[in-house]
């Protein structure tokens, strides 16, 4: 394995990167590093959307709360990503109920029904000002996917109770989005989608206000899980009757029970120039977001200014591509022709962290040390989520951390030095079955 690190070879470190969401974020005042020892009765190691809301929730059930963050609040995936609130798990109810059965998979879907109300409630008790929009449309790239976009709209409302979500048939998802490439596909009003950085500061701010300490650039090099547990960092170490491990896509090599079955992989989006609301307007006629059918998934939506904000592509070295505008560019091109002239203003990527089965990874390390990661692209609500539900285990006022922590989740074969070639292997397959 090469000697080096995602929190380092990409980034200017201690700077979020040069994103259109930084660009139009205000940023948090620079927390300071940890320079000697302290204690606390919970200490959180990620102050991503995981850590983030953990903290918060732990504060305001009277814990003394400490973050550790690598670099700046919401500087990695929480900062970057395609802002989709999605309702559900990462995988559709049938394929839950394939690998878990019915109640396990009705369970999992309620116990995730909570994040998208979690996050408008955040939003509304915090006044956090992070443009939250209704709507997601997911938009099926081949006509033979629009039979199951159509199965699942019906499952989820016949079976699940559902009544958010709803078929879009060819013509009107050309009506709605003004792309050709797309079959038909679903609409969920009870999704929604958001500005990824303003809704992480808006956290961090929160979590200050709650009494959180918040120590950046500092990175945790091991701890000890005791009882009690100890962090140790470069400059001091932090005593800690419970510990969280919320680094999701950056957590290296600090703990290799979680490494094992959670896998880094770097995702990019580009910001177009203005568009004006005509032409935005004929890109996505009613403001929501979209994502397709795809492995590799095309997401994208309006800015608040009117540009197209688009993701796509992925790679799963270390290194992201030199010129992240054309990487993404071309599946924009190819979702969008007519963009062909319209100017690339940002291009950024990011690392988040992905599990075999696309199930997020909670785990019980040690009595006192919980873990969260592995969201496989459906970040925003259920890293949030995760937040809440890992400080309902440590508070004991709640049992679904347990419930997701009694999902599966698979080692990637081979260990870390064959899952990356072994996962280009595969996604290559899954490329060129895309384009069948």
């Amino acid at each position: 394995m090469p000697n080096l690190n995602l929190l380092d070879v990409n980034d200017t470190a201690g700077e979020h990167p040069a994103s259109y969401y930084a660009a139009t974020a205000d940023l948090l005042d620079r927390q300071p590093p940890l320079g000697e020892d302290i204690a606390c009765d919970v200490c959180i190691v990620g102050a991503g959307y995981t850590g983030l809301s953990a903290a918060l929730h732990l504060a305001e059930a009277g814990l003394d709360v400490v973050v550790l963050e690598a670099q700046r609040a919401g500087w990695g995936a929480s900062g970057r990503n395609g802002g989709h609130v999605g309702s559900g798990q990462r995988l559709a109810p049938d394929e839950m109920e394939k690998q878990f059965g019915k109640a396990a998979a009705r369970r999992l879907w309620d116990i995730s029904q909570g994040s998208v109300a979690l996050i408008k409630s955040l939003i509304a008790s915090h006044d956090i000002d992070c443009e939250y929009k209704p709507g997601i449309i997911h938009a099926a790239h081949r006509q033979r996917y629009v039979a199951d976009a159509r199965e699942e709209a019906e499952t989820l409302r016949h079976d699940y109770g559902y009544q958010h979500i709803r078929f879009i048939d060819t013509e009107e998802m050309h009506a709605m989005v003004g792309a050709p490439g797309y079959y038909g596909g679903t609409l969920d009003t009870g999704a929604g989608h958001l500005h990824p950085l303003k809704f992480a500061l808006g956290l961090a701010r929160a979590a200050i206000a709650a009494g959180v300490r918040i120590f950046e650039q500092t990175r945790v090099a091991s701890y000890d899980a005791g009882p009690p547990a100890t962090v140790h960092t470069a400059g001091a170490d932090v005593k800690a009757e419970h510990l969280v491990l919320a680094c999701n896509g950056y957590l290296g090599d600090l703990d290799r029970q979680v490494a094992a079955r959670v896998m880094p992989i770097n995702n990019f989006m580009i910001a177009t120039e203005p568009l004006g609301e005509a032409a935005a307007k004929a890109l996505i006629r009613d403001d929501v977001a979209v994502s397709d059918t795809r492995f590799v998934v095309n997401y994208f939506r309006l800015s608040a200014d009117r540009r197209l904000l688009f993701g796509g592509g992925e790679n799963y070295g270390y290194r992201f591509p030199a010129d992240i505008k054309a990487f993404v560019r071309r599946p924009m091109l190819e979702v969008y022709p007519q963009l062909k002239d319209i100017r690339i203003d940002y291009g950024w990527g990011g690392t988040l962290g992905i599990t075999m089965n696309r199930m997020p990874h909670l785990a019980r390390l040690a009595p006192n040390v919980l873990s969260s990661s592995g969201y496989s692209g459906h970040g925003v609500p259920i890293a949030t989520l995760a937040g809440k539900l890992v400080s309902e285990a440590i508070v004991a006022t709640g049992d679904s951390f347990d419930t997701m922590a009694r999902v599966p989740t698979p080692r990637f074969p081979g260990g870390p030095a064959m899952r990356s070639p072994l996962l280009a292997l595969a996604m290559t397959w899954y490329a060129l079955r895309d384009r069948i």
